[in-house]
This record gives structure tokens, C-alpha cells and sequence, in this order.
């Protein structure tokens, strides 16, 4: 079967649609990539110079964020590709001439076999194990360099915020973070609030660490003195300590993080042995992306059908509509799996079973056959009608 699809008939009009399809496919690519990646690029720069890692250090992540976005960005292009180029035959009245030859969409689904699973099994390799090893890459190098949570790292000479703003930290200078993930600062300015009753806390030196048993991050404070309630009041209590462990971010947040982190990952063969609700989810996604290509490739070929009267930019939007309907409806399932609200025999192939039902009626309906059917049914209600009178 895999030689047959390959082994395509070696015409002017296979060589050309194949052509076309490719060159739209590179120029889609380019010019998505560019904005991704472009993105991702800025964003890197902007967090190197607000937290002062240097920029070398940050550059593997931008790699590593390319590499697990790759099979996402080639669905797309190679979908908008597609109808683009049958767009472009009937526009130019190519694929009516085509057509009156016997060459209909089914013919150009075959054509385009070829590209369609090449990309396949290059999709494929990329969820289930490039995508993986650049996700586990990426943590790795985030914990040599700077953790991506929001509470990773302290700037001296700023006022940062946690717990969602319950807790606002100043530290007016602070010591190189090492990779146990510590850091010492000196200078300390805490404010907080605890039954609405507002809690300054001072101190000379602070060591923000990371309890490896309950996953919480603390700020050590060292030669200090605690205000609890604003001076002018009369019931404000003042508390000087020489340490004193304050928590910054709950355990139960970054197990939280880190489960889900773990997850994406793990190898397709240790999620396969693992089992359970997460990796289950995490396996049918990996799947999903080389599957949805195969899927799409035949709606973009029947979404490129068009008239010369009618726009390209008409079908474009459709099918980036229906490719973020798509995507977005995976990864509800996803969640959903996760989550167990979703039993995962139903999970994500619920969602592909759902889009070719759809590609099923849209064909249909393209046929003319169910306004056929319509017809037929109008028919004999307007036969029985004339009986009755």
C-alpha cells in the first residue's frame, strides 16, 4: 500500500500540483516560523535583561521551543498550502479543465498522497521522540540557568510579588543564584496581610531555598524585627528574630507544575508502561498532531474547491477557523483526561471521528448529493400532499 502511494503516476499534472503545494507550503512556513519564532526571540531578550541572565545562557531554550513547536507549524502550513494551490486551479481554470477530463478532488487527494505522508512520518518522529527529548532538554536547561516559574528568581532593586500578590518582596542587593537553587540578598523589605491585618516584616539578610521534601520555596530571614498591624495603631505587635522561614510559594503548587512537566517529558515508552489518566493523555496528543495532518489534507483539498468570482481570503479564514476549532478541541480533550471527566477510550479520537464526520457532510453536500436527498424528500411530501387533496 505505502508503494503504491509513492509509486504515483509520473505526469506533468502530479509534478506540477506537487510543485505548487510545496512552494506555498515553504513560503507559509517561513513566514509562520518567522512570527514564532521571532516572538519567542524577543521574549528570551526581554527576560534576559529583566532578570540579568545572560543571554548565551538563554539561547538552548529558544532551540529547544522551536523543536517542540516544528509539528504544530507544519500542519498548518502544509494545510493553508493545500488550499492555496487548488484554489489557485480554479481560479485559473486549470482544475475545470481537469475536471471535465475525469480529474475531480478525489484524484488530487491521491496526488498529494505522497507529500501528505512524508509529512506524516516526519510528524510522527517529531511528537514521539524529538519533541519529548526537547521538552526534557529545555528543563534541564532552565534549571542550570533559571527556573520558568514566576518565582524562580529575585531581582535586587525591584519589588516582586507572590501568592498571587498576597506577599511583596524588595531586596536592595542580591548575590549570584547558584544552581541548588539558592540565593542570598541582603536588605530586606517584606510586606504581607493575614486576616487583613497588614504584617511588615524587616530583616538584614534573607536565603531564598527550595525544600526538596515539601516542594515549597522559602525565604530565610536572618537579624530581623516583625510588625504586626500599621504603627499608629495600639494593638501592634513588634517581634525581632534571628531566623525566621517565611514560604513564598506552596508545595502543592510546584508538584503541581513539576507532575505535568514530568509527564511531557517522559519517552513514549515509559508513558506506554506508566499508564494512567496523565500519560494516557499525554500519548493519545502525541498521536493525535501526525494524525490530524491526514485529516486536514483532505478538507484542505475540498476547502480549495472555489470560483473565480470568489476570494482565496475566504477559504484561508475557514481553514484556520477550522484548524484552531481542532487544535483547541484536542487539547479540551486532553484536559478533560487528565482531569477524568473524559474516559479516555472515548478521549481524543472522539475529536478526529467528530472532524471527518464533518469532512464526510461537507463532501456530501459538495456532490449535491444531500440536497438530492432533500429534493427526493420535498418530493414525496409534495406527492403526498396532492394525494390527500
Amino acid at each position: 500500500m505505502l508503494f503504491k502511494i509513492f509509486n504515483f503516476q509520473n505526469t506533468v499534472i502530479s509534478k506540477y500540483l506537487l510543485r505548487s503545494v510545496i512552494i506555498h507550503f515553504f513560503a507559509i512556513f517561513f513566514v509562520v516560523g518567522l512570527l514564532v519564532f521571532g516572538n519567542q526571540f524577543v521574549l528570551t531578550v526581554q527576560e534576559s535583561l529583566d532578570h540579568g541572565v545572560p543571554f548565551i545562557d538563554l539561547m538552548p531554550l529558544i532551540g529547544f521551543n522551536m523543536l517542540r513547536d516544528i509539528p504544530i507549524i507544519l500542519t498548518l502550513s502544509l494545510f493553508l498550502a493545500i488550499i492555496i494551490t487548488i484554489s489557485q486551479l480554479y481560479k485559473n481554470s486549470e482544475a475545470i479543465v481537469l475536471n471535465s477530463i475525469g480529474v475531480g478532488d478525489v484524484d488530487f487527494i491521491r496526488l498529494i498522497q505522497p507529500l501528505v505522508v512524508f509529512s506524516f512520518i516526519i510528524i510522527f518522529c517529531l511528537t514521539i521522540f524529538s519533541v519529548p527529548w526537547a521538552k526534557q532538554q529545555k528543563s534541564y536547561a532552565e534549571n542550570e540557568t533559571v527556573n520558568a516559574s514566576e518565582f524562580s528568581f529575585i531581582t535586587e532593586g525591584k519589588f516582586e510579588s507572590f501568592k498571587d500578590g498576597d506577599i511583596v518582596f524588595y531586596a536592595s542587593e542580591s548575590s549570584t543564584k547558584d544552581y541548588s537553587g539558592e540565593q542570598n540578598m541582603e536588605e530586606i523589605f517584606i510586606y504581607s496581610s493575614y486576616d487583613n491585618i497588614p504584617i511588615i516584616v524587616l530583616a538584614s539578610e534573607a536565603t531564598k531555598y527550595f525544600d526538596s521534601e515539601s516542594k515549597s520555596i522559602y525565604l530565610r530571614l536572618k537579624d530581623g524585627i516583625r510588625y504586626e498591624g500599621l504603627p499608629s495603631n495600639k494593638n501592634i505587635n513588634v517581634l525581632n528574630f534571628d531566623q525566621y522561614d517565611l514560604e513564598i510559594v506552596s508545595g502543592d503548587v510546584q508538584k503541581s507544575i513539576s507532575t505535568f512537566s514530568e509527564i511531557e517529558e517522559k519517552t513514549s515508552i515509559d508513558l506506554l508502561k506508566q499508564g494512567g489518566l496523565l500519560a494516557n493523555a499525554e500519548m493519545q496528543w502525541r498521536i493525535s498532531l501526525p494524525i490530524s495532518i491526514l485529516i486536514l489534507s483532505v478538507f484542505g483539498v475540498f476547502l480549495g474547491r472555489t470560483s473565480q468570482r470568489s476570494g482565496n481570503g475566504i477559504n484561508l479564514l475557514v481553514g484556520v477557523l477550522i484548524f484552531m476549532l481542532y487544535n483547541n478541541g484536542l487539547l479540551v480533550a486532553k484536559s478533560s483526561i487528565e482531569s477524568g471527566q473524559l474516559n479516555p477510550i472515548i478521549g481524543l479520537w472522539s475529536v478526529h471521528l467528530l472532524l471527518i464526520i464533518t469532512l464526510i457532510i461537507f463532501y456530501q453536500f459538495r456532490e449535491g448529493k444531500v440536497t438530492h436527498f432533500i429534493d427526493k424528500i420535498s418530493f414525496f411530501n409534495t406527492y403526498e400532499k396532492k394525494s390527500h387533496v
